[in-house]
């Protein structure tokens, strides 16, 4: 005779199938992206401000933002569950694990591009609105349908998208755009090739069984390397703009050279590691780049409350 579940048992078991699947639907919106993303966002706020900006108005905007790139990230897992299947990288996500189903993401991303688009029309503005919605467009239309999969510069192009956070906050608080959030666009623009061309070299294999053409893919590890270097040096090179088009203090460009010199040298560094042929080891730099994009958002929070120079 089968045993029939207790009340107790029935009840856990399907919390923990809610749970389950709640774990399944946030990974959908990777939040670690996310992170990095309200990272640019709020330093861009204060910049903006001079100083700390309305509380309600930093909340609505980071939490709309957060809803605007959990949508483009929800939807992008749906247009690419296919690789996403074949890379050992992403092979856990949720659609290749049947924990949510294909329908189900799509409809989820696109709710949540519609929070995003309410949330931040009633707590900003027109212009920062129009911004968020043409940056989830941009990375599931542009990016994720078109150019990933048909060419090698895929992530230069396409990570425009992640760059626009900053033009976002900037409209949030002004209600218009400047030379100064044009300058931190730039900065994560040109941030982003090293930042993920480091990681695509460490996981090639996995882009190539998978039909993409990442750099890495596509090219010698030595074009990759000096690729690398070149972006990075005109990432540094922009980043000290902001000092006289935002008229900051002196700690910024202080601060924004050190970070720019501690990444150059293990931009270099991997370099020559290419060109002796030895190991890589592209993973450092890619933790790197995070690092340096936090300390420089960082100092350009830090300049409006600590204004020295």
């Amino acid at each position: 005779m089968v045993e029939a579940l207790a009340p107790a048992d029935t009840a856990g078991r399907t919390t923990a199938s809610l749970l389950s699947l709640a774990r399944d639907y946030l990974a959908l919106t990777k939040p670690r992206i996310i992170e990095l993303l309200l990272v640019t966002t709020v330093p861009t706020m204060m910049l903006a401000a001079r100083g700390l900006p309305d509380l309600v108005l930093v909340g609505g905007t980071l939490v709309g933002g957060s809803l605007a790139a959990g949508s483009a990230n929800a939807l992008n897992c749906y247009l690419d569950r296919d690789i996403d299947a074949v890379m050992r990288r992403t092979a856990q996500r949720p659609l290749n694990r049947d924990g949510v189903s294909p329908g189900q993401a799509a409809v989820f991303g696109l709710i949540l591009a519609g929070l995003a688009i309410a949330v931040l029309a009633t707590v900003t503005n027109l212009l920062a609105t129009g911004l968020a919605v043409a940056a989830i467009a941009f990375y599931v239309l542009v990016y994720t349908a078109v150019l990933k999969r048909r060419t090698s510069s895929n992530i230069v192009w396409g990570g425009a998208a992640g760059c626009m956070p900053v033009l976002i906050g900037w409209a949030a608080v002004t209600g218009s755009l400047a030379w100064a959030p044009v300058v931190l666009f730039l900065v994560i623009f040109l941030w982003t090739p090293p930042h993920f061309w480091a990681l695509a070299m460490q996981y090639r294999d996995d882009y190539a069984a998978a039909g993409v053409p990442m750099l890495p893919v596509v090219a010698t590890p030595k074009q990759v390397a000096a690729r690398i270097v070149g972006y990075s040096w005109l990432m540094v090179l922009v980043s000290l703009l902001l000092w006289p088009v935002a008229h900051t203090g002196l700690l910024y460009p202080l601060v924004a050279a050190a970070a720019g010199a501690a990444f150059l040298v293990e931009a270099h560094r991997l370099q020559r590691r290419v060109g002796r042929g030895e190991p890589a080891r592209p993973l450092r730099l890619f933790h790197n780049s995070i690092s340096y994009l936090s300390v420089l958002f960082l100092a350009v929070a830090l300049t409006t409350v600590l204004p020295i120079g």
